[in-house]
């Protein structure tokens, strides 16, 4: 795997100190840190995304046993989980919830209106009714977002560039994320222009992966976008593999897919986003309402290459796509 330019840089909006809500502890108790999670605990990519959380949470000056707790629950990839495990934390109760995804910020906003909850990179946060706008969330909520202006346009367009013989292409997503509208919207655009037919398929979780590629394969798709929502992500290996077995080629958001087996990945670095969550939490235990704290947006993203899928799906990656591309997976 080799590096070909640096990680995107994230612009973070001036914070709000404001000490207007102190969330106060007994004297000597660490803060306590609820971590909602999508996936399962010992993937890869949940392991970095962890990593680079505490190392952000490191780098503030906290220290996990005497300044903060964290405490972890595991939605392993159900997204039917999520409701009572977010009413497990607020039950502890935690002085501040980290999120994933829309559906996991949603499970925590639906158990709690008081507690703050920062959401790590989640897609539309605002279609989803996550937040009243990123310039002020409003509520209880705020955090950061992986999407920008015509991300799921550009998986497309670089997608076709890869696989100029694509012509229909399904686009994987878990309906019950209400970030699929935006997606849609971007993708019907693209798709007009490139004079490529889409074909909406449904999967929740990883029981119905087989069956939702079975329906790609009867419809006969060329490839396959995968939505950025985090029960999908937290099966990135099993989608790479069906994708492959059925030999789709693949483009996604999330460094995971790549990693996995997918062909191509345009998206935000969502580690960095990770490693700069704390700040949020920082901010609020000095006294910020999350209300009052701007979401943060990207404003750079990277494109990564599995030469190693390429050649198994029988593809030759045009030089110039290479040259662009930031990361190249050929071993």
């Amino acid at each position: 795997m080799t590096s070909r330019r640096s990680f995107i840089q994230v612009s973070l909006g001036t914070l709000s100190t404001v000490s207007l809500v102190e969330i106060a502890r007994p004297a000597g108790r660490p803060h306590r840190i609820g971590f909602l999670g999508a996936a399962s605990a010992s993937t890869p990519g949940t392991l970095r995304r962890v990593e680079a959380f505490r190392a952000g949470l490191r780098a503030l000056g906290y220290v996990e046993g005497a300044d903060v707790v964290v405490e972890f629950r595991w939605a392993n990839g159900d997204a039917r989980r999520l409701p009572e495990l977010a009413r497990e934390l607020v039950r502890l109760p935690v002085d501040v919830l980290m999120t994933q995804g829309s559906s996991g910020t949603r499970a925590a906003k639906d158990a709690t209106s008081t507690i703050p909850i920062v959401m790590m990179a989640v897609g539309d946060a605002v279609g989803a009714g996550l937040v009243a706008s990123l310039a002020r969330p409003g509520g209880n909520v705020t955090g950061s977002t992986f999407l920008g202006p015509q991300i799921y346009a550009k998986q497309l367009e670089l997608l076709r560039e890869a696989v100029p013989r694509v012509a229909r292409v399904a686009v994987l997503m878990n309906p019950g994320n209400p970030g699929n509208r935006t997606a849609l919207r971007e993708l019907e655009g693209a798709a007009r222009s490139m004079k490529v037919t889409l074909t909406p398929i449904d999967a929740r979780g990883r029981e119905e992966l087989e069956s939702a590629f079975r329906a790609m394969a009867a419809q006969r798709v060329d490839g396959v976008v995968v939505s950025a929502d985090a029960q999908l992500i937290a099966n990135s290996s099993a989608i790479a593999e069906l994708a492959l077995a059925h030999h789709f080629p693949t483009a996604s958001a999330w460094w995971e897919f790549a990693e996995s087996g997918g062909l191509l990945v345009y998206g935000a670095n969502i580690y960095d986003l990770y490693s700069r969550s704390p700040r949020f939490v920082d901010k609020i235990l000095k006294g910020a309402r999350p209300a009052d704290l701007p979401v943060e947006q990207p404003t750079r993203f990277k494109l990564a290459i599995n030469l190693k899928t390429a050649k198994v799906l029988g593809l030759t990656i045009p030089p110039s796509l290479l040259l662009r591309a930031d990361e190249v997976i050929s071993s």
